[in-house]
C-alpha cells in the first residue's frame, strides 16, 4: 500500500472519529437540564426562524448550483463539442455539487445545535453558574467544529480517494467556496439589517435594553447570530480548508510527479493531525482557577496549536518526511498565532484602542467613527507583515526542493495555509461558541432569569465578542496564504493545459497583467459596497416596521402584560432582503473574473488575482477588527465605562457599533470567500482563457 493510500483511509477514519465525538458532545448538551417554559418558547421562536431562513436559502442556492452544474459540464475543463472528455466534465460535475451538498451540512448541523445550545447555556447560568454555562456554549460550539472539520476532510480525502484527479479537487472546493459566499453573504444581511434595527430604535431612540422583549426585531436579531454567524461562518471556514488542501493537493501532485515523491500523503498525515489535535483540545477545555472565559478558549487553542506541532514533527521524523515542508507548515501555524494575538489587542476591551474609542464617544458619533477607522487601518500592518513573511519564509524553505520549478515554493506557501488552518476545528468551536453565547444572553433578559444570571451571560458574551474577533482575523489570515496558494494551482493548471510550462510568475510592467490588478483591487470594494448597500435597504425597511408597530400595537411600548410585538414581520423583512441581495454581488465578482480573462487571456487573470488578494485582506481585516473594535466600546461603556447605559457616549457608541455592524460581520468575512471563488474559476477555466482570449 502506498503511503497516500495509507493515509487516505487514516483521513476517513479520523473524520468518523470527529463526528463520533461530534454525536457526544450534542448529547451532552441535549442532555443539559432545561425546565423554563418562557425560555423555551422564545429558544423556539429562534430556531424556528433560523431553519426557515435556511431552507429557503438553501432553496435559492440550489438554482444557482444547478445552472453552475450545467455550465461546468457543458464547458469545463474543456467545451463538450470541442472534444472534450463528456466523463471528466461529469466527475468534476458531481464532485462541484458534493461540495456544496457537504458546505450545507456543515451550516445544518451548527443551526441544528447552536439552537439547543442557547437555551441550555442560559439556563445553565441561572441554575448552576459561570462553568456549567460556559461547558454548554463551548461544547455545543465545538459540534459545529468537528462537524465542519470532518466534513471537510472526509470530503476531500473521497474525493481523492475515487479520481486521483487534481481538477476534481478544484471542483469540490469552488462547490464549496460558491456556497459559502451566498451563505455568509445572506446570512450576513439577515444578521445585521436585524442588528442594527433592533440597536437603532431600541437603545438610541427609546433607551430600552439590547434584549429587550418589547422591540420587535429581537428575535430576528438572535435568529441573525445563527444563520450569520454559526451557518454562514461554518460554511466560510469550511470552504477555506477545503480551498487550502485542494490548492496544496493540486500542486503536490504536479510536483510530485516530478520529483517521484509522494507529497500528497503529507497534506493529508497534517491535515488528519490537525483534526486530531482540536479533538484533544476541545476534550481538554475547562475555565480555570480565574473564571475568565477568554483566557479558557485561548488557552484550548494554545494548546491545541502544541499539540499539532508535536505530533506532525513526529509524523515527519517517523515518516520520513521532508523538514522543509514540516518548516513551512509550522511558519503557518506560529503565524497564524501572532495574527490571532494582534487581533486581539486591537479589539479586546481591557486593551488600549477599543477604551480610547469608548473615551472618544463621549464626544459624539464622528469621533467614535473617527478613532474606530484609524486604529482598524493601524490594526491592518501586523497581519498584512505576517501573511507576507509567512508567505515569503515557507516559499524560499521549499523552493529549493526543486529549484528550477517554481511551483515548489509556491507548493511551500500551500503548506503553511495548512499549517494555519490545521488548528480550524479548534478556532470553529471558539467562533460558534460566540453566537450561542449572545443568544443565550438575550434569552436571559427575555425569560427574566435574573441579575445574576445576566451578569454570567454578559460574561460569556463579551469574551465570545473578543475571540470572535480573533477567529476572524485567523481566518482571513488563513484564506490570505490560501489564495495566494491557489494563485499556484493556478499556475500548474495553465502549464499543464499548454503541455509546457508557460507562466513562472507574473510581471506587473506586461499591460496586460497591470490591467488584470487594477481590475482585481477594484472587485473587494465594489462587492462590500454591494453587501453593505443590501443591508442599509434591508434595515431601513425593519426600522420603519418597528415604528409602525410601536405606533399602532397599543401598549407595547409602555410593556402592557399580554400585549406582543409581530416577531415574524421583522424576520420575514429580514429573510426577503437577504435573499434578494445574497445572489447579484456574488455573481458580479465572476462574471468579472471571467470577462477579464476572455479579453487579457491568462496573464491578465494572474495579475487580476493578484490585485484582488491584496486590496481584499487589506479591506477584509480593516473591516473585521474596526467592526469587533467599535461593538467592544459598546460593551465596554454599557458595562459601567465612560458614563454607561444610556449616556451620550453610549448612543455615539451605538452609532459606531451600527456602522461596524455589517463591516465585521457581512462584508469583512466574507471578502475572503470571494477571492477563493473567483480564484477557482480562474482555475477550472485555464484551459479556455489559454484558448480564447482577444489579447
Amino acid at each position: 500500500m502506498s503511503n497516500l493510500s495509507l493515509f487516505l483511509i487514516i483521513s476517513i477514519i479520523v473524520s468518523a472519529c470527529a463526528f463520533g465525538f461530534a454525536v457526544w458532545l450534542y448529547r451532552w448538551v441535549a442532555a443539559q437540564p432545561s425546565s423554563n417554559k418562557r425560555v423555551e418558547e422564545i429558544g423556539s421562536y429562534i430556531r424556528k426562524g433560523a431553519n426557515t431562513f435556511l431552507r429557503k436559502e438553501y432553496l435559492v442556492l440550489t438554482k444557482f448550483c444547478a445552472v453552475a452544474a450545467i455550465l461546468i459540464f457543458l464547458f469545463l475543463p474543456a467545451p463538450i463539442w470541442k472534444g472534450g472528455s463528456v466523463l471528466q466534465n461529469l466527475i468534476i460535475v458531481i464532485a462541484y455539487l458534493c461540495g456544496t451538498v457537504f458546505s450545507a451540512f456543515a451550516g445544518k448541523i451548527g443551526i441544528q445545535v447552536a439552537t439547543i445550545a442557547n437555551i441550555k447555556t442560559a439556563e445553565s447560568a441561572r441554575n448552576g453558574g459561570l462553568k456549567p454555562s460556559f461547558l454548554s456554549a463551548f461544547r455545543g460550539g465545538a459540534v459545529m467544529g468537528m462537524a465542519v472539520v470532518g466534513s471537510s476532510l472526509l470530503g476531500v480525502a473521497l474525493v481523492m480517494f475515487f479520481t486521483h484527479d487534481s481538477t476534481a479537487l478544484l471542483g469540490f472546493s469552488f462547490g464549496a467556496s460558491s456556497l459559502a459566499l451566498f451563505a455568509k453573504a445572506g446570512g450576513g444581511i439577515f444578521t445585521k439589517t436585524a442588528d442594527i434595527s433592533a440597536d437603532l430604535v431600541g437603545k438610541v431612540e427609546l433607551g430600552i435594553p439590547e434584549d429587550d422583549p418589547r422591540n420587535p426585531a429581537v428575535i430576528a436579531d438572535n435568529v441573525g447570530d445563527n444563520v450569520g454567524d454559526v451557518a454562514g461562518m461554518g460554511a466560510d471556514l469550511f470552504d477555506s480548508n477545503v480551498a487550502s488542501m485542494a490548492s496544496a493537493l493540486v500542486m503536490a501532485i504536479a510536483l510530485g510527479n516530478k520529483m517521484g515523491t509522494d507529497y500528497a500523503a503529507m497534506v493529508f498525515c497534517y491535515a488528519s493531525l490537525g483534526l486530531l489535535s482540536s479533538i484533544f483540545g476541545v476534550m481538554a477545555a475547562r475555565m480555570g482557577k480565574r473564571n475568565d472565559p477568554t483566557m479558557a478558549l485561548n488557552m484550548s487553542t494554545y494548546l491545541t496549536t502544541g499539540i499539532f506541532a508535536v505530533l506532525t514533527a513526529g509524523a515527519t521524523m517517523f515518516f520520513g518526511f521532508d523538514w522543509r515542508i514540516w518548516g513551512a507548515t509550522a511558519i503557518g501555524l506560529f503565524v497564524g498565532v501572532i495574527i490571532g494575538i494582534t487581533s486581539d489587542y486591537f479589539t479586546n476591551d481591557t486593551k488600549k484602542p477599543v477604551r480610547n474609542v469608548a473615551k472618544a464617544s463621549e464626544s459624539g458619533p464622528a469621533f467614535t467613527i473617527l478613532s474606530g477607522m484609524s486604529y482598524g487601518f493601524l490594526s491592518v500592518l501586523p497581519s498584512m507583515v505576517g501573511i507576507g513573511i509567512s508567505a515569503m519564509v515557507s516559499y524560499h524553505l521549499c523552493a529549493s526542493i526543486s529549484p528550477e520549478d517554481p511551483i515548489a515554493g509556491m507548493f511551500g506557501i500551500s503548506m503553511a495555509a495548512v499549517g494555519m488552518l490545521s488548528i480550524v476545528g479548534m478556532i470553529i468551536s471558539n467562533d460558534a461558541y460566540g453566537p450561542i453565547a449572545d443568544n443565550a444572553r438575550g434569552l436571559v433578559e427575555m425569560g427574566n432569569l435574573g441579575d445574576d444570571a445576566l451578569q454570567i451571560t454578559d460574561s460569556l458574551d463579551s469574551a465570545g465578542n473578543t475571540v470572535k474577533a480573533v477567529t476572524k482575523g485567523f481566518a482571513i489570515a488563513a484564506a490570505g496564504l490560501t489564495i495566494i496558494s491557489l494563485l499556484g494551482a493556478f499556475m500548474s493548471e495553465v502549464n499543464e493545459a499548454a503541455g509546457a510550462i508557460v507562466l513562472t510568475g507574473f510581471d506587473i510592467i506586461n499591460p496586460s497583467v497591470f490591467f488584470g490588478m487594477l481590475v482585481g483591487a477594484a472587485i473587494p470594494a465594489i462587492f462590500s459596497a454591494m453587501l453593505m448597500l443590501g443591508v442599509d435597504r434591508n434595515a431601513q425597511r425593519m426600522v420603519s416596521e418597528i415604528h409602525r408597530q410601536f405606533k399602532e400595537i397599543k401598549g407595547l411600548k409602555e410593556g402592557t402584560p399580554g400585549v406582543v410585538p409581530e416577531y415574524d414581520k421583522c424576520i420575514d423583512i429580514a429573510t426577503r432582503g437577504a435573499l434578494k441581495e445574497l445572489i447579484p454581488a456574488g455573481f458580479v465578482s465572476i462574471i468579472v473574473t471571467i470577462l477579464v480573462g476572455f479579453i487579457g487571456g491568462v496573464e491578465a487573470v494572474g495579475g487580476y488575482l493578484t490585485g484582488n488578494i491584496v486590496s481584499g485582506l487589506l479591506l477584509a481585516l480593516f473591516m473585521s477588527n474596526s467592526g469587533g473594535l467599535w461593538d467592544n466600546a459598546k460593551k465596554y461603556i454599557e458595562a459601567g465605562g465612560n458614563g454607561g447605559k444610556g449616556s451620550d457616549a453610549h448612543k455615539a457608541a451605538v452609532v459606531g457599533d451600527t456602522v461596524g455592524d455589517p463591516f465585521k460581520d457581512t462584508a469583512g468575512p466574507s471578502i475572503n470567500t470571494q477571492i477563493t471563488v473567483v480564484s477557482l474559476v480562474a482555475s477550472l477555466m485555464a484551459s479556455l482563457f489559454l484558448a480564447f482570449s482577444l489579447f
